[in-house]
């Protein structure tokens, strides 16, 4: 018999998708399995994607990998489900990390389905319920997983149209749908979809094309839309993963190397195994301990005396030169297809040639953290069959499902993912390492295992965004033009590292290099630093040629959406009208265009002559991303991305010797406080012509290059490096 969270039997409908991660004991869901999932929901109708739907797709975002390579889907995926009670039940492998995606989603069904948001219940990163997508990155989620759910829903709409023709014996081009019921305008009949699917069992393909409404026709989506299960979050009843517990459940703790690439000597666990109720885990290197507390946990991974041995690395201190002087073989061309030099036209020389200016500079950016509000945590539990269930906070469910499938040599069939909805990500939580931990440690246990890392643990064994060197050589006419571009990053990445201006003569490249510390994906990637060192470039070309920065731009700028923006950006900003006082304050702009979003960003900052003391006042961000679906959404996701672009731009930067971080906590790493947000003004361009593109990444980009230009126009002082001014700006 199937059972709903709290254990009682599932009557029809009654078992809510929205709710079931957040019981005290979870384990009756993980009963509920792809097989009978629809036979809880009732009759209806079923969306589904076909297997030749479902192949291209695979191609396009990812396959499931699987030992041994690639394999087709095994079964065709279901996306949506209307109910008998009129219930529409969505799923999708994207998963909610606090970008409101599950808002948006929502919008979206509900506008080409014509129901009321209220009325659809989301199902989000169950690898055994949901679609396979390769994960909830590179904002890709409103331009792909958007327009998928789009498409299922008018597919839907379609056949209760159909259902009604047929039952009506009318022709259905004149019936209509709406607020999820079908009505007859000539005869004034209507019936709701729920009666409409009562007794039948009905599933449908995606077809291959399908109108959909256009984005100025939009009436749910494009408008702003209070966030689904908001109460929920503001009460304190939505629960995370690091919320999450079953019955018996141990806690687990892992003790750590001592460094990054240290290697166990020796290591004595006799202390740990005499404390009641303590389970020691050794396997290799691996050691770790359960136990039926936190406390108690903690006491025994600390009792362990663990000896290891580590080789010397380099420090922060001289990590830019290690970067440039230890190259790694670039695969399949680098980042972005970018390594070799294959994004060259022209003659760069002959461009230096014929320039009356040039310029040639370094930047660099520094390694820092994701610092996510809740650090990774997962609990596993081991059934008695032999298959692996894991809730844990992760962008990419299907990825840590074949993770654990290869760390524990078990098919993925045998492995479910579920994540809960989680305290941000950043780009930060796309691995299943303390998924991998909480499995080990409940195989040894023999019990459900929750591990939930601490503050300096997520600082100290989570990947970091990349630190790189970039290297830009260029030139311009007397009247402006560039003539010339060089421009080479080392280690950081490829992302964003196009140029957006006209200039004949060109070489990017990106250089993989060794990296002593950990790194990975972080918000908007390596667009950040390419869009930082460009920008301030650009800046410095300006003031060689005696232009306005904004003049200099559009000189050189074609691109009309890119345009668009910084007149948006300086016409709300009056940048026109801008009077810089020298030692005081100062003003600058930064733009570009990345993952199908533009921005442009206009800041004003303050600087303090006698102390040193940087702040930012103003920042202004014009952002278009083609047609807008959640206006207030999109406003939240550019003002945390100017917020989270302070950081890096000023004081962020992980700090590390001989393989050990230095400043692991927030009392040592300085992040944005309340006190260093300056006034932060928002100008949505929406192009309800174009297609929607995420835009959860691309408006950091423009913050730190607007910060340090400004800098530069208070000050006269020019800095390349990020951070800007981890200790104030000496005077």
């Amino acid at each position: 018999m199937n059972t709903n969270p709290n254990g009682a039997p599932v009557r029809k409908h009654e078992w809510e998708p929205e709710r079931y991660e957040f019981s005290e004991s979870p384990v009756h869901h993980f009963e509920l399995q792809r097989r009978d999932f629809f036979k809880v929901m009732g009759g209806g109708i079923v969306i589904l994607l076909s297997l030749r739907e479902a192949l291209a797709q695979q191609g396009e975002s990812g396959a499931r990998p699987q030992r041994g390579g690639e394999r087709a889907p095994q079964e065709i995926d279901a996306w949506l489900h209307i109910g008998e009670d009129g219930k529409v039940t969505v799923l999708t492998g994207k998963v909610e990390i606090g970008q409101n995606i599950r808002t948006s989603l929502t919008q979206a069904v509900a506008e080409e389905l014509k129901v009321p948001p209220g009325s659809i219940r989301m199902v989000m990163g169950d690898t055994d319920l949901t679609p396979f997508d390769a994960g909830t990155f590179g904002s890709q989620t409103t331009p792909r997983m958007n327009l998928q759910l789009r498409r299922a829903g008018r597919a839907a709409r379609d056949i209760l149209i159909s259902l009604a023709a047929a039952l009506w014996k009318t022709d259905a081009a004149g019936l209509v749908a709406k607020d999820a019921k079908i009505t007859d305008p000539k005869t004034g009949r209507a019936i709701e979809y729920g009666k409409l699917v009562q007794g039948k069992k009905l599933a449908q393909s995606i077809p291959s094309e399908d109108p959909l409404i256009p984005p100025s026709e939009w009436t749910v989506a494009g408008k702003p839309l209070p966030k689904v299960d908001g109460r929920d979050f503001v009460t304190g009843r939505h629960r995370y993963t690091s919320d999450m517990k079953a019955e018996g459940m141990l806690y687990g703790k892992i003790v750590r190397p001592s460094a990054f690439g240290a290697t166990l000597v020796s290591v004595d666990t006799s202390a740990a195994e005499t404390m009641p109720g303590v389970k020691v885990v050794r396997d290799g290197s691996f050691i770790g301990v359960a136990a039926p507390s936190e406390e108690l946990a903690a006491r025994a991974a600390a009792a362990i005396k663990a000896e290891w041995k580590a080789e010397p690395q380099p420090s922060h201190r001289e990590i830019f030169d290690y970067l440039k002087k230890n190259p790694q073989e670039s695969r399949g061309g680098g980042e972005g297809g970018f390594g070799g030099g294959r994004n060259a036209t022209g003659s760069v020389e002959d461009g230096l040639a014929n320039a009356l200016h040039k310029n040639e500079q370094t930047y660099t950016v520094a390694y820092i953290a994701h610092a996510p509000l809740e650090p990774r945590a997962a609990l596993a539990r081991w059934m008695p069959d032999g298959r692996l269930y894991v809730w844990t906070g992760t962008q990419r469910p299907f990825a840590v499902r074949s993770e654990l499938a290869q760390a524990f040599r078990i098919p993925e069939e045998r492995v479910r993912v579920q994540m809960p909805d989680m305290g941000s990500g950043y780009g930060g939580k796309h691995t299943g390492e303390c998924a991998i931990e909480a499995a080990r440690l409940s195989q040894s246990a023999g019990k459900p295992v929750k591990v939930a890392w601490t503050r300096e643990e997520e600082f100290t064994w989570a990947y970091f965004r990349p630190a790189g060197v970039i290297d830009i050589r260029s030139g311009i006419r007397a009247d402006g033009t560039l003539t010339a571009w060089e421009f080479h990053n080392y280690n950081s990445g490829a992302s964003g590292i196009s140029t957006p201006y006209e200039v004949a003569n060109q070489k990017i490249q990106f250089h993989p290099t060794r990296s002593p510390l950990r790194q990975g994906s972080y918000r908007g990637l390596a667009a950040t630093a390419n869009h930082f060192a460009r920008e301030v470039h650009m800046d410095e070309l300006a003031h060689m040629a005696k232009m306005d920065p904004l003049d200099f731009r559009h000189k050189n700028l074609k691109d009309e959406r890119l345009r668009a923006v910084l007149e948006a950006a300086a016409k709300q900003f009056g940048w026109a009208a801008r009077k810089t006082i020298a030692w005081s304050r100062g003003f600058g702009m930064g733009c570009g265009v990345e993952k199908g979003g533009y921005v442009a960003t206009c800041a004003e900052v303050s600087v303090d002559r006698a102390s040193g003391k940087v702040r930012v006042v103003r920042l202004v961000t014009a952002f278009e991303c083609g047609a807008i679906v959640n206006p207030d959404g999109l406003r939240n996701q550019i003002e945390g991305s100017m917020v989270q672009g302070l950081g890096g731009a000023l004081f962020e930067a992980i700090e590390f010797e001989n393989g050990r971080i230095l400043n692991p906590k927030f009392s040592q790493y300085r992040v944005p406080r309340s006190s260093d947000l300056p006034k932060l003004e928002v100008v949505l361009v929406n192009r309800t012509d174009l297609p929607p593109a995420g835009a959860g990444e691309t408006p950091i980009v423009g913050t730190a290059p607007a910060v340090g230009n400004a800098i530069f126009e208070a000050t006269g002082i020019r800095l390349r490096s990020l951070p800007m001014v981890p200790n104030g700006l000496k005077a």
